[in-house]
């Protein structure tokens, strides 16, 4: 927190991004203290506006390409879909109870924003379109669903992105407009500063992180991110940063 508030106090611009939503972030930027103007990309990309709330961009999946990856998602387990709102509803799923199974810590967390809708096709009926899909499993489960996702008639209109937790068997895959992305969102907020290529630093630990590393001209993945993203690094000859409980983020800043 300290090297992120000098950082900005040197002038530099500070720039968050998440594949959480604002609301399930807020609680854990607002301590910072970092100011209001400050820049937060979130959903892995498709709503990016600032900590004090002043929208920048923000991108929709289609209410019809939305509701026909329910039935393509229903077979690998419980879809969830995030509507840029607030309240309950911002999260909308089918059974809760099937991934509480799964995602016991997340649910709890978010039980005051979550709907459960049956089927989930009907979430669409009032025409209002979600920014973000995810699906959660098991990491061969979920490398699945990619490649079903991949191989299906929707490819073409979304992005898919994934972060994997090896360690505890567990995998999101998300689901986004298509071309969303944080590397996507962070060149176009620096194209809009004008500000170069070579003069963005990106921290990353995670296979959602990959196009945002790949669009800085300093590239830094933490050393307990996700293994095979690491080994990536060392072959690009990336930075490899200190573990998270060593600092990692505030050692590089």
């Amino acid at each position: 927190c300290r090297a992120l508030r000098e950082a900005e106090a040197a002038e530099l611009e500070l720039v968050i991004a998440t594949g959480r939503r604002q609301a399930y972030a807020m609680p854990l930027l607002s301590p910072i203290g970092l100011r209001p103007e400050t820049v937060l990309i979130t959903s892995n990309g498709t709503v990016t506006r600032t900590l004090g709330g002043e929208p920048i961009d923000r991108f929709f999946l289609p209410v019809e390409t939305a509701r026909a990856l329910c039935p393509a998602l229903r077979p690998f387990g419980t879809t969830v879909f995030t509507f840029d709102r607030e309240g309950p509803g911002e999260l909308v799923l089918e059974s809760l109870q099937a991934l509480h199974e799964r995602i016991a810590i997340w649910v709890e967390a978010n039980r005051p924003w979550i709907r459960e809708v049956r089927p989930l096709e009907r979430a669409f009926d009032a025409g209002e379109a979600p920014v973000q899909g995810m699906v959660c499993g098991g990491v061969q489960e979920m490398r699945l669903a990619a490649e079903a996702l991949a191989e299906s008639p929707l490819q073409s209109q979304i992005e898919v992105h994934r972060t994997e937790y090896p360690s505890r068997d567990l995998t999101i895959v998300d689901i986004l407009p298509p071309g969303c992305s944080k590397g996507v969102a962070l060149q176009r907020l620096a194209e809009r500063r004008g500000v170069r290529r070579e003069s963005i630093l990106a921290v990353g630990d995670n296979w959602n992180d990959l196009e945002m590393l790949e669009s800085a001209g300093r590239a830094v993945v933490m050393r307990n991110g996700a293994p095979d993203l690491v080994m990536l690094a060392q072959q690009r000859g990336w930075e490899i940063a200190p573990a998270n409980d060593d600092d990692d983020v505030a050692q590089v800043v």
